[in-house]
């Protein structure tokens, strides 16, 4: 399987380039050459292994350049990290499947692509007798997934940027409470595309990147969008009814909701993915209306969806252009000019075609914590809550609905609370963060002052 960029101007790399590429070096982001296709004879078989062996079966697919013993290793140490036997649990109620994606080791969805992510930069890096500066920004729940899945590693030095005092408290203190050698937390006076913005700056300045060798564990790594996709089959073979079904996922960056479009793209029974927004609903937008214009970003009480800019939508514009890198790079610097994307009709109603779109509110969002905990006992956090809305009230044909639960709510204790009423009780791993201590530096939202750090650190 060899890889391309969504701008064109790369030559063809294998799996373990794409990995440590990170971000195209023409600017673009990474993506397989062709999307292997499945039979329903495969999806139903597969759908009803153990979550190891079918991240296996997926992700060899793609991971052709490492040998099939080693891979399988990296897997499933990967997932001997989380603290249930099934990995990702699909649990049904009020009527809708809900996928649990936060039994791993920082209790959030980004842990499943992360565990993974830490343990292959490791393993390329010894073969090729290499060092990495790992630099990434989260609007929550990254950072500290990825503090996690490679902290301690050998060869590795890690710098996050969060937006300082934007994240929930609990997020900041599982980034800023890891004190490990390698570890660099540096919170932005801003926002998260603030921080996104000077990841994206620092990558794209060549030199800089390839002196300090600078590695990625945003979304934009190819290998983090491919884990993701393992837990759409396996949510799908956890239905009895085993037919078409529509996913809710609460969405901001679009990595999520992308890898759900590449496993429909393979052959999963996919009837609808519904991309659902909190009040940051510039996707919702473009879904609804074909409408891609930058807006405010406003704090809610679902921090990892106030986005603006969604990096993965690159991804998907990339397949809705025909696979022309040409209007790929027309559309992307139409953005940086006017704060737009225009598309056409046609365009417009073949996304209108794949994806289901709701916005929901603040109010809405609590009203919903409030509503599902009152009628099953269950307690949703914020981002989940969205999706299941999304799910509750736009999926209205009798399709199955999975809701994808991104965080577990003790992240989110207080907004919970403000719903319920009741605080949420603190997992081990949370009640341990308190009283820790943190590092952790705060700067302006300046890419040379982060530059500077990074050059002053890194090893």
């Amino acid at each position: 399987m060899k890889y391309l960029s969504t701008r064109g101007s790369i030559a063809p790399i294998g799996f373990k380039d794409a990995v440590m590429m990170g971000l195209a070096t023409d600017g673009g982001l990474i993506l397989p050459e062709s999307i292997p296709q499945l039979d329903r004879a495969t999806v139903t078989a597969w759908s009803k292994l153990p979550y190891p062996e079918l991240a296996f079966n997926i992700i060899s697919l793609f991971a052709t350049d490492i040998p099939q013993h080693d891979l399988k290793e990296l897997i499933d140490r990967s997932y001997a990290s989380f603290n249930h036997a099934e990995t990702t649990p699909v649990v049904k109620k009020n009527g809708v499947y809900i996928l649990e994606l936060f039994h791993g080791p920082t209790l959030a969805f980004k842990d499943v692509a992360l565990q993974l992510l830490g343990n292959l930069f490791e393993y390329l890096l010894k073969e090729r007798g290499q060092k990495m500066n790992i630099l990434g920004a989260t609007s929550g729940d990254t950072g500290s997934a990825a503090i996690a899945g490679v902290r301690g590693k050998k060869n590795i030095n890690i710098f996050i940027l969060h937006p300082h005092l934007k994240t929930s408290p609990i997020q900041a203190r599982q980034m800023t409470t890891v004190l490990d050698a390698n570890v660099h937390n540096i919170a932005v006076k801003g926002t998260f595309d603030d921080c996104q913005d000077i990841v994206k700056t620092l990558f794209n300045d060549l030199p800089f990147k390839e002196k300090y060798a600078l590695g990625a564990v945003n979304s934009i790594n190819w290998a983090r969008v491919l884990a993701q996709v393992v837990y759409y089959f396996y949510a799908w073979g956890r239905l009895p009814e085993q037919e078409e079904a529509v996913f809710s996922v609460p969405t901001g960056n679009f990595g999520d909701i992308f890898a759900g479009y590449l496993a429909k793209r393979m052959g999963l029974p996919v009837k609808k993915l519904l991309l659902a927004t909190n009040e940051n609903n510039i996707l919702s937008r473009f879904v609804a209306s074909g409408d891609y214009s930058l807006g405010q970003v406003v704090q809610t009480v679902s921090p990892s969806m106030d986005i603006q800019l969604a990096s993965n939508l690159e991804r998907y514009l990339y397949y809705l252009f025909n696979e022309n890198p040409a209007r790929v790079r027309e559309a992307f610097a139409e953005l940086r000019q006017t704060g737009r994307i225009v598309f056409s009709t046609e365009e417009v109603q073949q996304v209108q075609s794949e994806f289901l779109t709701c916005s929901v509110g603040e109010a809405e969002t609590l009203k919903t914590i409030a509503d599902f905990y009152r009628e099953t006992g269950y307690t949703l956090d914020p981002h989940t809550a969205v999706g299941v809305h999304g799910a509750l009230t736009c999926v209205t044909d009798g399709s199955s609905s999975i809701c994808l639960a991104t965080a577990h709510p003790a992240k989110f204790g207080e907004a919970v609370e403000k719903a319920i009423g009741a605080p949420t009780p603190l997992p081990p791993q949370l009640a341990a963060l308190e009283g820790l201590e943190t590092r952790c530096e705060v700067m302006e939202p300046d890419k040379d002052q982060v530059k500077a750090f990074l050059e002053a650190k890194a090893s």
